[in-house]
């Protein structure tokens, strides 16, 4: 059996974190009930996790006292457990008492000194981690959401192929796939000639036909002005525009177009097909769900700041479209007329939201529970697309492992409805490509 003591950033950050360490023992400080108790009045994403882990605990409290012990239903065991005031010289003159941090660390050092099992401090906090190894006790981060960023799924791979079968793909129109466990559902595929490394064809994986099907054809004039500059934007512009697809992560760093092929494919199936009744644009306003009064003006005054990128991609594509003859609309027409929609996240639990276009830009930045009820608001025949750069996080609560975008991609990857492509290859310009790499 483990002792395991939580900080309270991981209680914010997942409430139902005291379920998560299976038969073993689960101690909370009374420091950290305190802590979160300063949050519940929040009108955000903490607010309500620090409300809900506190009707959990009062929930355990008419199971039994709280400070010998309650159990827990996966078998464990939850204990609140006292500052121990008689401990606090054991701690460095450096670690001040009057700090929370301080007094959750001489919990973890007095449970430390009288256990006769392994005590295991957990905390999303780096420096606490570092004070803890200091004092001898064993800290890690919070990792039941996580998942390895040096692993992450890329939705692409390259195959080495006969030139006969290149060939043949190109003739028919698909190749039947004779291995089902090498590939997952919609993942895009490079076949490669063996013989001449240029001659080349893309292809999805269908896994209900079992079949290589070529990707979507992209019209000259492009979409809504815009043609893919690499394979790894064609491979993202097939998903988008693949109606069975619900789902869609794209993720790349800045420059290789995420955002801009998301809205220009939300705007051809909106504006152009009609198959969506709205697009739906949003992203984070750091932290999600933080209170835009501090700003003048109603909504849409308030956004703009933060949505004046969401603004410059659809101004571009506006201004490129003027080349096929088309009239050129300002985004601000483009709302005004239905055809898109500028919505803050702060406003989207409890809405159900049918048949739309959704993107959501920025997600990098957004907790594995924040991206879970964005998701399941999608109501039927909604699309939602999600891209972001998981090595530029703003949330200091999630890093390139634990964000909410990385997590759908390795959650949702082999899934019918889902489909991801990794972009590795700016195309902005020459100089943000450099700035990118080099910086």
């Amino acid at each position: 059996m483990k002792k395991f003591i939580l900080d309270t950033n991981v209680l914010l950050h997942d409430p139902q974190a005291i379920l998560r360490f299976e038969d073993n023992e689960v101690y909370i400080p009374i420091t950290v009930i305190e802590e979160i108790d300063t949050f519940k009045k929040d009108l955000n994403e903490i607010g309500r996790n620090a409300r809900y882990v506190s009707r959990v605990l009062d929930n355990l409290r008419s199971k039994g006292s709280l400070t010998e012990g309650v159990p827990l239903e996966n078998g464990g065991r939850l204990i609140v457990t006292l500052y121990p005031q008689q401990h606090a010289n054991k701690l460095p003159p450096e670690l001040q008492m009057s700090r929370a941090d301080n007094r959750i660390l001489a919990v973890a050092v007095a449970l430390n000194d009288c256990s006769d099992c392994q005590v295991i401090f957990v905390t999303k906090d780096t420096n606490l981690r570092i004070k803890a190894n200091a004092l001898g006790l064993t800290a890690q981060d919070y990792e039941n959401d996580k998942v390895s960023i040096e692993e992450l799924y890329s939705g692409t791979v390259e195959r080495i192929v006969p030139a006969t079968e290149v060939d043949r793909f190109y003739g028919q129109g698909f190749l039947d796939e004779p291995d089902t466990t090498e590939l997952l559902p919609n993942q895009c595929i490079t076949l490669i000639d063996e013989t001449n490394l240029s001659h080349t064809a893309l292809a999805r994986y269908y896994n209900l036909s079992n079949q290589l099907q070529p990707l979507v054809k992209i019209p000259k004039e492009g979409i809504w002005g815009i043609q893919e500059r690499n394979r790894e934007q064609h491979y993202a512009i097939d998903l988008l525009l693949d109606d069975a697809i619900q789902v869609v992560t794209l993720v790349g760093k800045a420059g290789t177009g995420k955002t801009l092929l998301a809205i220009a494919a939300g705007l051809q199936k909106t504006a152009d097909e009609g198959k969506y009744s709205r697009l739906l644009v949003s992203r984070p306003v750091f932290p999600m769900g933080r209170d835009l009064g501090f700003l003048p003006g109603d909504v849409e005054e308030k956004l703009s700041p933060w949505m004046q990128p969401i603004f410059d991609n659809v101004d571009l594509l506006l201004s490129s479209v003027e080349d096929r003859g088309k009239h050129k609309r300002g985004y601000k027409e483009l709302v005004d007329m239905g055809i898109m929609e500028i919505e803050p996240l702060t406003y989207i639990r409890g809405r159900s939201i049918p048949n739309q276009y959704m993107i959501v830009d920025e997600a990098q930045n957004l907790t594995p529970h924040e991206i879970k009820t964005i998701i399941t608001r999608a109501g039927e025949g909604t699309k939602i697309v999600l891209t972001g750069d998981p090595y530029q996080i703003d949330n200091p609560y999630v890093d390139a492992a634990s964000n909410g975008l990385s997590y759908v991609v390795e959650k949702f990857k082999g899934q019918q409805i889902s489909g991801h492509v990794t972009l590795s290859r700016g195309e902005r310009s020459g100089l943000a490509e450099l700035a990118a790499n080099l910086l």
